[in-house]
């Protein structure tokens, strides 16, 4: 049986936070169920605060760098040159 009254979680955390991956790892429950069973420390529970803060700004980034690439055209026409872009549709004339 768990001692409930020295469990207390996190609160806060957005869903889209929690629900994020890199490599196929939730990176939130992950750093969580690798330290199940300890007691976190203050410095563990501020390190955690970081990483909470650190995935919602990654978010919040690919989300505005989606933004820009869709208002160029998209991909991959937005990483493209205006020379990779031109395609002649008749021969010059001399």
């Amino acid at each position: 049986m768990q001692d409930t009254a020295q469990t207390t979680g996190f609160r806060g955390v957005p869903e889209t936070v929690w629900n994020f991956h890199i490599g196929g790892y939730h990176v939130c429950q992950k750093w969580l169920k690798d330290r199940k069973g300890r007691v976190l420390s203050k410095d563990d529970i501020a390190h955690y605060q970081k990483i909470v803060v650190a995935i919602a700004e990654t978010i919040r980034l690919m989300k505005e760098i989606d933004e820009v690439i869709e208002e160029h055209g998209g991909w991959p026409g937005a990483f493209q040159t205006a020379a990779e872009r031109y395609i002649p549709t008749a021969a010059p004339q001399k």
